[in-house]
């Protein structure tokens, strides 16, 4: 509101110097002989105020014609109602400088010849100028509701995004809590403890735009948990969380698909399956890798039904990050990689 408020000021002072400027040539301009210096006619005060009062209607005109009279033709398509208006501004000048110079200039006789030929080219000067200044503002508002829409459809994205993301990880989430059930494990409090936590954290700390990543590193910790109570033994994960700014901000939601990823396709009938998750941060650049054994012969079936997976977090990145982050995404030698850097600055 304060930023808005000082630009206003600054245009207003811009407007104000042209018109100075402007209606100075004829004084800068003007050169005066050494007679005309020392004798003052008694005429000279009258034509100047007469010289203001021209001007001011001149300035008045001008605003009008942007403003208003410009406007109701976009609005109305009435280009004789314009041209009316057009005339009837002229008139109005006319009728001004005639009663000027009936009421202060009785001496000489106003005449309606002198006031064409001298007062035609400004009418038209000034309608040209004030047409550009109009255009000038359109397109000036153009972009920025060019602007405010690209925005609301970014904010709209998003959040679309980000709902997707939600379901598939409680679909996978809702799985490992089946199996807890069907074993009667002793796990089965504890995991849906987790989950609850899980929840309230995707339910009312992501509706911001972003979250402190100390949070989504629990988030993910929390997961990995759950997902260890699942597979037991038969899976070896690897975390390093290290060198973590905790009060550096990220985009909730955003990291967690890898990690999703990774469980969907580096487990099931993989030999001695495993998995890596490293996340550094250092000078606000987030490092962020995952790794996980793959096949693709076993893993065709489960590309079928994959989802929004990994093709949304990259859509989500580019929206949000742009050229301030780097993905790599490598299937070599029966290891599926994922490595990501961001700039949080």
């Amino acid at each position: 509101m304060k930023l808005n408020w000082i630009n206003k000021k600054w245009v207003i002072a811009f407007h104000a110097i042209c018109w100075i400027i402007l209606f100075s040539l004829p004084f800068l301009l003007r050169s005066y002989s050494r007679a005309e210096h020392h004798s003052h006619q008694p005429d000279d005060e009258v034509l100047l105020y007469f010289y203001f009062l021209s001007s001011a209607l001149w300035i008045i005109l001008f605003y009008v014609h942007a403003h208003v009279f410009l406007r109701f033709v976009q609005r109305t398509k009435k280009i004789a109602a314009f041209i009316a208006f057009e005339l009837l501004a002229l008139a109005i000048v006319y009728s001004s400088h005639w009663l000027y110079f009936s009421l202060f200039v009785k001496h000489m006789p106003f005449k309606a010849a002198n006031f064409f030929i001298y007062n035609i080219f400004p009418y038209l000067f000034i309608l040209a100028s004030s047409t550009a200044y109009a255009m000038v503002l359109d397109r000036q508002r153009n972009n920025k509701l060019s602007r405010q829409k690209e925005t609301e459809n970014l904010k709209t994205e998003l959040l679309f995004l980000r709902s997707q993301v939600s379901p598939h990880f409680m679909f996978n989430v809702l799985n490992n809590m089946v199996a807890l059930a069907r074993k009667k494990s002793d796990m089965l409090e504890p995991s849906l403890i987790k989950l609850s936590a899980l929840m309230r954290y995707m339910l009312y700390e992501t509706d911001e735009q972003k979250v402190p990543l100390e949070k989504e590193i629990e988030y993910i910790q929390s997961y990995i948990d759950l997902q260890r109570q699942r597979f037991g033994k038969n899976l070896t994960v690897n975390t390093c969380f290290k060198n973590v700014d905790g009060a550096q901000e990220i985009e909730p939601m955003l990291l967690i698909p890898f990690v999703e990823n990774a469980f969907k396709h580096g487990t099931g009938m993989i030999e001695n399956p495993e998995i890596n998750i490293s996340l550094k941060e250092k000078d606000s650049i987030l490092q962020f890798t995952v790794s996980n054994k793959f096949s693709s012969t076993i893993n065709d079936v489960k590309d079928k039904s994959s989802g929004i997976g990994l093709n949304n977090v990259k859509r989500r990145l580019n929206l949000l990050y742009g050229k301030n982050h780097s993905l790599y995404i490598n299937d070599a030698d029966g290891c599926f990689s994922v490595s990501l850097q961001i700039n949080l600055a």
